[in-house]
């Protein structure tokens, strides 16, 4: 008897047993190995990959990144302050809407950074009731602090692999970008 077959994602195209496909098991994804990089793989054969792995390697990189002086900032706040400086200028509510978080949190956020001199709040010129959040130079200047640690910490990790998975890890940029939605 043949086993039925779940969607997994858009992305990967793959299919993953039924019987797997749920949060609580570690369900393996697969999907066209025919990419048009080369390597060991036949067209068209399948690659699995172990989606609840990929999840903790993940997880514990993160975690091992931000295990260095955060300026004294939670990760809610180096957060907001990374999102104002991406975006430049940015009312309150927006901020709050890409934050993910309430506008009442994103407040309490907004008034720790802002007496710390890194962000400043100003009126709207076009909306007398509504504030832009503004990165200062003092905030640009601890976010590339922070950048350049953490730079400078996965190197060093980095240094820690073999030429062989320093090749695999440049080969799965690309995806890992597009899964990280910068790609």
């Amino acid at each position: 008897m043949l086993a039925s077959t779940a969607p997994v994602s858009p992305l990967a195209g793959g299919t993953v047993p039924a019987s797997t496909a749920t949060a609580s098991t570690a369900a393996a994804v697969t999907a066209p190995a025919n990419t048009g990089q080369s390597g060991p793989s036949a067209p068209g054969s399948q690659h699995a990959i172990d989606a609840a792995r990929l999840r903790v390697a993940v997880l514990r990189l993160s975690r091992r990144l931000r295990k260095h002086d955060l300026a004294g900032l939670t990760p809610s706040q180096l957060s907001t302050l990374s999102c104002v400086g991406k975006t430049g200028p940015v009312r309150l509510g927006d901020l709050a809407a890409a934050e993910r978080i309430a506008p009442s949190t994103l407040t309490r956020v907004v008034n720790v950074l802002e007496d710390r001199g890194y962000l400043v709040r100003t009126p709207a010129p076009e909306d007398a009731r509504a504030y832009l959040v503004t990165l200062t130079d003092s905030g640009n200047a601890v976010l590339a602090r922070i950048r350049d640690e953490a730079t400078s910490m996965l190197t060093d990790i980095l240094a820690t692999l073999t030429p062989d998975q320093l090749t695999a890890l440049e080969a799965a940029l690309p995806a890992l970008e597009q899964l990280a939605g910068s790609g």
